[in-house]
């Protein structure tokens, strides 16, 4: 009787420890489940976190992009430089851009003399079969579209060598004016400026070139 008391003693022992064991347990799974929540939480607002101050970044370079290009711009308009600082390293990959090739040819203020005729471009690029003519004005006003088509037809006398090349027109100043641009168009001319203050662009690609 003893015996059969005593294993029926360690058997209540065993389940309790058993029992005890199993909420424990439970107790220990409902904390990590409590952990894991609180984890999952702080990674969504993490999460948010990095992805708005990835957009605020993003639009705050934009900004400062913007802000430095202005003034940049502005400050090679004062010091006549708008050529050499601004509209000359944008030639090459506005044009391969656009036109799809890589001038052969870049120069800059270039000037030519033949007889009596006499005429200084700003910027003249040469691909296979088109010559880009660049001009550059600190402000685009419509005397500048005339004297444009006048400096083609100069060109195409103090430039033998490129003859039977496609003469592609382009004037280029820090912004366009929208009644200029409409000039430009009209005329078959490309307009070059910032793009929103943010990169050197062609303003009326699609509308000159669906022209041409």
């Amino acid at each position: 009787m003893a015996v059969l008391e005593e294993r029926v003693n360690q058997l209540e022992e065993m389940v309790m420890r058993l029992v005890y064991i199993q909420q424990k347990t439970e107790i220990e799974m409902q904390r990590l489940q409590k952990e894991m929540k609180d984890f999952k939480d702080e990674m969504l607002e993490f999460k948010e976190w990095a992805k708005k101050t990835i957009e605020e970044n993003h639009e705050w370079s934009k900004r400062e992009v913007r802000r430095i290009n202005k003034q940049w711009g502005e400050l090679a308009n004062k010091m006549g430089t708008i050529v050499e600082d601004i509209v000359f390293p944008a030639v090459r990959p506005v044009i391969k851009k656009y036109f799809h090739c890589d001038p052969e040819v870049l120069m800059m203020n270039v000037e030519r003399k033949k007889g009596e005729l006499r005429e200084e471009f700003d910027v003249i690029a040469v691909c296979k079969d088109k010559v880009f003519l660049i001009e550059a004005k600190s402000t685009l006003r419509a005397e500048h579209v005339v004297q444009m088509k006048e400096k083609m037809n100069r060109f195409k006398e103090l430039f033998e060598e490129f003859k039977g090349k496609e003469i592609v027109p382009i004037l280029a100043s820090l912004r366009i004016a929208e009644d200029i641009l409409n000039r430009l168009t009209k005329e078959k001319i490309y307009g070059m400026a910032y793009k929103e203050w943010e990169y050197m662009d062609i303003l009326n690609f699609e509308e000159v070139y669906n022209q041409r």
